[in-house]
């Protein structure tokens, strides 16, 4: 699946891959990310960090009218501001979006699968 974007000048598609890989370092950036998870990880019981090559099973894109909707799967570090932290993420998943892609992010929901204690 693909986003189309029309221009004065033709189109152009970004696959589902690379919006994935844009939400997926964006939303890693943020502090008390620990990572990313599949978005199977419940079902499966399962949960690992995925790296950064595997975003893509962590994020769920799917193109709408006007732009894109986004479900992200994290595990977060203990003792943050859970809800501030997945804030800190819609925020600079949408910017991203809109400023590297040129997509209009709908909604970017953030899904906390696990809270992880770090060791300093």
């Amino acid at each position: 699946m693909t986003v189309t974007i029309n221009t004065k000048n033709g189109t152009v598609d970004i696959e589902n891959d690379v919006i994935s890989t844009i939400v997926g370092a964006s939303t890693t950036e943020i502090f008390g990310v620990v990572g990313m998870t599949s978005k199977n990880a419940v079902k499966d019981n399962f949960k690992t960090l995925l790296r950064q090559e595997n975003y893509s099973k962590g994020v769920v894109i799917a193109a709408g009218d006007n732009g894109v909707d986004v479900d992200i799967y994290v595990i977060v570090s203990f003792g943050v501001k859970i809800s501030e932290v997945a804030k800190n993420v819609q925020e600079r998943v949408k910017f991203n979006l809109e400023n590297q892609l040129g997509i209009t992010a709908n909604s970017v929901n953030v899904f906390v699968q696990n809270v992880k204690v770090v060791a300093e």
